[in-house]
């Protein structure tokens, strides 16, 4: 089998080409010791099978990103896992002579090369014409060949052409170093010899259709219009992924909860049909929940960068991100976190800059995601009266955006903070292309967020089910055993006065209700009680959880129709002196810890995965909790 190295600059159509080669017979990973990328599909011609190994896209071999790094690190290496058997450069017709500075460099590492002239259609449209015979004549050792990728032209031309691919003489060679005048020299060298020769080669005339793009760059990058487009763009995303992903989490939801209350009652009671039921398969369920809105918003991604206009978006956020340690690659990650930090997080990806993309991630669970709604909405009917100020505004709604803003505003504030702390040798710089505005190739965009979606769901899940399994132990275990098929009576064996209902009291001599009893003295600073303790304990499965939570321990079933009742539950609670246990103060320090409090495994499971180091998911979670706790109980405290 060859191995067929993909390179090219970004922008040039190289993923369409991959796509177009391989279709679904491919496969995501990660280069060794980094988080970048590594695609890789399979293709045949005539019984000879070719493995693609599509590199992310760069502008030069000399290393300026860690993607960059992966291009340089592999080729330099022959021994490397991915060193390839010969290249295969895509270009863009339409932009040859700045294309062509990477294709020369790859040109002199003396190893077979394909030179794939692609999107020819956009360089007729610009009225661009290349004389071949020039270009061939400046590369002899090449193989030249024309497609148009973007239209799914040209996939036998490609494996006819390395199937009959140039060999070149002598050993492949690496004639670079990293040196910084070194390649500066070098690549000052090759652009005089480029320009020189491509004058040959391209003919030019007008481009009415760049002009076009240019024209309407006039509003899409005004530095006052640019940003209110912008911002009806991102409310647009937020709204779509927040409104039409809840039917099918919902339809998610409640087939899983369905499955499993089935599977309760069809299988005979025991220890194995408990895990499967309340472990196993809420497990899954909260994995699979998260697909409708990873889909939906990297299908608004791919839409956006197809089109071209997310390069448009990096390009005006970037000056005023990078003060606080972001660029404006930061943007898209963040806005995300409000719907989901998940997805968010793995759209960080797009970040080259190491320490811009860790901030980026460390920052992204403060935005305030849709999974702490259930419990700003019951903690707010409680604590805040229904009441409107100057006639329109309503209290309790100006809370809960007030809730959003300070996600907002603390994410900026510890960006600031962690580039202070974050030390990076690589220099922050945005070095980007504005393409022509074009429609979007529907089967990249397919692509992508099937592939997105797969990588979380086999990845990420395999981390989310450990853990929910780790917490049905904790609910249903403890020291007396299993104890939900326990009776009040076993639990109370001396005649202690027992209360009414079995389930709370159940939860309350499981390992995690001893846990939540134990760390009572540490919360009640806070105002919290050991119930709510626990609430905070299985609502690390998801935030949503401490609703759940509450209505179990309050005796109270889980539903619309009975949530007035769980308030009212939640409203009557009193500690022993005959305090209120919700107060306003307590309330408040609820909302204020969910705020910070990094309370979502998924969440930690995407940050290992991202990172690719517990030592960040951990840092994050830890510094994000005592965070949580400290402003709490400042909350409390100044409020009692």
């Amino acid at each position: 089998m060859k191995k067929i190295a993909l390179l090219g600059n970004p922008n040039t159509g190289k993923s369409s080409i991959f796509n177009l080669l391989t279709g679904l017979k491919q496969k995501t990973g990660n280069f060794a010791g980094v988080t970048v990328d590594l695609k890789v599909g399979f293709a045949e011609l005539n019984n000879e099978k070719y493995q693609f190994i599509d590199f992310p896209g760069t502008y030069s071999i000399f290393p300026r990103s860690n993607e960059e790094r992966v291009v340089f690190e592999t080729l330099q290496n022959k021994q490397h896992n991915s060193f390839p058997d010969a290249l295969m450069v895509i270009l863009d017709s339409s932009n040859l002579e700045r294309n062509l500075l990477l294709f020369d460099q790859l040109y002199d590492l003396n190893l077979p090369i394909l030179l794939v002239l692609n999107m020819t259609d956009k360089a007729k449209k610009y009225k661009i014409s290349l004389q071949h015979e020039a270009l061939q004549q400046m590369y002899p050792n090449a193989t030249i060949i024309e497609v148009n990728g973007r239209i799914g032209l040209g996939k036998d031309r490609i494996l006819e052409a390395l199937s009959s691919l140039k060999q070149r003489e002598g050993e492949p060679a690496f004639p670079f170093d990293e040196g910084t005048e070194n390649h500066k020299q070098d690549i000052e060298k090759r652009r005089i010899k480029i320009k020189r020769e491509t004058s040959k080669i391209i003919d030019t005339s007008e481009q009415p259709t760049r002009k076009k793009s240019q024209r309407a760059d006039r509003f899409f990058l005004h530095p006052v219009f640019g940003y209110v487009f912008f911002l009806v763009v991102l409310f647009s995303i937020f709204q779509g992924v927040f409104t039409l992903a809840a039917y099918p989490m919902d339809w998610i939801d409640q087939g899983f909860a369905f499955l499993s209350n089935t599977l309760s009652n069809s299988l005979p009671p025991g220890i194995a049909t408990d895990l499967l039921t309340q472990g196993v398969l809420p497990g899954i369920g909260g994995v699979v929940v998260f697909v409708p809105q990873i889909a939906l918003l990297f299908l608004f991604i791919g839409i956006l960068e197809e089109t071209g206009y997310l390069t448009r978006v990096i390009f005006l956020m970037d000056r005023l991100m990078r003060p606080l340690g972001l660029n404006g690659r930061s943007v898209v990650p963040l806005i995300s976190s409000w719907a989901c930090a998940v997805p968010g997080i793995m759209a960080a990806r797009m970040i080259t800059n190491w320490k811009e993309r860790m901030i980026t991630i460390m920052v992204a669970p403060l935005m305030s995601c849709s999974a702490r709604i259930p419990v700003y909405t019951i903690l707010i009917s409680i604590v805040i009266p229904n009441e409107n100020l100057f006639g329109f505004l309503n209290l309790q709604g100006l809370v809960m955006l007030g809730l959003y803003v300070l996600g907002l505003v603390s994410a900026l504030i510890v960006a600031f903070v962690l580039n202070r702390f974050i030390q990076n040798k690589d220099r922050s710089f945005l070095l980007l292309e504005l393409p022509s505005y074009h429609l979007p190739r529907w089967e990249n965009v397919g692509t992508m967020v099937y592939d997105k979606t797969k990588t979380f769901v086999l990845d990420a899940g395999k981390i989310i089910l450990a853990l929910s399994i780790v917490l049905w132990f904790g609910a249903s275990f403890g020291p007396k055993g299993h104890v939900v098929e326990m009776s009040i009576e076993q639990l109370h064996p001396k005649g202690v006065e027992a209360p009414k209902d079995l389930n709370a009291e159940q939860l309350e001599h499981s390992f995690i209700g001893i846990f939540g009893q134990a760390i009572e003295p540490a919360i009640r600073p806070l105002g919290y009680d050991w119930k709510i303790g626990i609430a905070l304990i299985t609502s690390f499965a998801a935030r949503e959880v401490f609703v759940g939570t509450l209505a179990t321990i309050y005796s109270v079933e889980n539903g619309e129709e009975n949530e007035k009742t769980l308030i009212a539950k939640m409203k009557s609670q009193r500690f022993s002196d005959g305090r209120l246990v919700y107060s306003f103060a307590s309330g408040i320090s609820l909302l204020i810890f969910y705020v910070y409090a990094l309370q979502c495994m998924a969440t930690v499971a995407v940050v290992r995965k991202e990172t690719n180091s517990w030592a960040w998911a951990i840092g994050q979670l830890v510094a994000f909790s005592l965070l949580a706790y400290f402003l709490s109980f400042l909350t409390y405290q100044f409020l009692k």
